[in-house]
């Protein structure tokens, strides 16, 4: 294997987005686990949501050891998304039976978790983004003339 072979390259790259993944994953279900007992006396059904959260983080972190797919980075990314959604209804609108975090943007928790989601947006947004554009300069590229 040579280390100036652009496969070698991607592979690295690859490698090291799907550990960033992985650990972006494991910490939105870490801040979710540390934020869950409140919730069990507060609001059980979000009690639960967070359960869902911290299991789907789980499951998708272990599918992008596992390939590191499309299908992965963009459930990687859309639950990032949905907990995101989740931090900004509950501190504007408020949720059912839980109104107590509407104007509470500076938890620390709260903030630990928009960065890690929105890294974790960001990340799968970049490499769906490569991706694509790989796909489509191999659908575009020539063929190649062999020389007999």
């Amino acid at each position: 294997m040579n280390p100036t072979d652009p496969t070698v390259d991607s592979t690295v790259r690859d490698a090291i987005a799907r550990a960033v993944g992985v650990l972006g994953m494991g910490g939105i279900g870490l801040v979710h686990l540390l934020d869950a007992p409140g919730k069990w006396t507060e609001t059980p059904y979000m009690f639960w949501m967070y359960i869902a959260l911290i299991l789907g983080a789980i499951a998708v972190g272990a599918e992008l050891i596992r390939t590191g797919s499309k299908l992965a980075w963009a459930a990687a990314g859309g639950l990032a998304a949905s907990a995101i959604i989740g931090f900004v209804l509950t501190r504007t609108t408020g949720l059912p039976q839980d109104h107590g975090d509407i104007g509470n943007w500076t938890e620390g928790l709260g903030l630990a978790s928009l960065w890690i989601e929105g890294c974790v947006v960001a990340l799968s947004g970049a490499v769906l983004g490569a991706r694509a554009t790989v796909a489509r300069r191999l659908v575009a590229a020539p063929p190649v003339a062999r020389i007999s």
